[in-house]
């Protein structure tokens, strides 16, 4: 996404200067909570590695924040302009960019902050844009609370081409939002669900793959218990139902893992049916059952 275009209302930092923890006293602690006294929005239990907070890289304080309590995943995108490929020979220009987003976002589009949760430099550096448990602004109209999103610093011209430190700078990101921000395990490009050419053909194709880190291979998918013989529907309850729910919210969908089938599973089954291409009927019967385990997660 183009800080330019797209989206939608809802310091020094190079790499030997700093020390990428938690307890950083330069971590940004001050940012004003929009939600009160509650402390768990700001907590980064466990960063990457290659973490830089906001106040390392000199961001603005937001106008204001949306609280989520979880996603189905996360979206990744790019910027979606002409970047300069020095920006791979000098990690100053890295930040400086990022700053120029977020002051196009907040100056010129008027928006609360820069619109990514996270944003990746080619040197594998993440830098803490919105972070954990923050609406973004990027997605789309009315895609903003069901994932993430995470910026790979390449364009549409000059610098296209992800570096490996990226890729693992990007899966730093994902698994960081999954475990301070309790992402799903979606991973989608922003082209899924949303007219744009974002996040380019180069990381689409690695998203479509997996999100695999460089030389490593996407998690095949696992094979499905026994189909426990029963067809699960509005009124089922039992071992079997709580079973394909937990199933489902390992995934990433949104879903009470109760053992009562209601309309909530229901639509939930529906909208999983429709993306696996099985019949829309709401019930889980054999084949929407194996789908559950054995599909690849979109």
């Amino acid at each position: 996404m183009s800080p330019r275009n797209g989206g939608d209302t809802s310091g020094n930092s190079t790499p030997g200067n700093f020390t990428p923890n938690a307890d950083d006293p330069t971590a940004d602690v001050s940012l004003p909570s929009p939600f009160g006294t509650d402390a768990e929005a700001l907590v980064v239990r466990s960063p990457p590695v290659k973490l830089i907070h906001r106040a390392q890289w000199g961001a603005r304080a937001p106008k204001n924040y949306t609280r989520l309590a979880s996603t189905k995943g996360v979206k990744v995108h790019y910027v979606g302009e002409t970047i300069s490929p020095a920006l791979t020979d000098d990690h100053d220009r890295c930040t400086a960019l990022v700053k120029s987003i977020q002051r196009d976002h907040m100056d010129g589009n008027g928006w609360a902050d820069i619109a990514y949760n996270a944003l990746v430099c080619p040197h594998g550096y993440v830098y803490e844009g919105r972070g954990p448990h923050r609406l973004c602004a990027a997605n789309g109209p009315g895609l903003n609370t069901d994932h993430y999103a995470v910026c790979g610093l390449v364009g549409d011209k000059g610098l296209v081409v992800p570096s490996d430190a990226m890729l693992n700078g990007l899966r730093d990101a994902i698994e960081w939002l999954r475990e301070a921000g309790d992402a799903g395990s979606q991973i989608k490009g922003h082209r899924d669900g949303y007219s744009t050419s974002c996040p380019g053909d180069r990381l689409y194709a690695w998203v479509k793959k997996g999100a695999p880190r460089p030389g490593g291979k996407p998690t095949p998918p696992g094979k499905a218990p026994a189909w426990p013989g029963v067809y699960l529907k509005v009124g089922s309850t039992g071992t079997s139902v709580r079973t394909w729910q937990a199933q489902m919210h390992k995934r990433g969908w949104t879903i009470t893992v109760d053992g009562v089938y209601g309309d909530e599973s229901r639509r939930v089954c529906i909208a999983f049916q429709k993306e696996k291409h099985l019949n829309p009927d709401g019930i889980v019967g054999p084949d929407t059952w194996r789908a559950t385990w054995e599909a690849p997660i979109a």
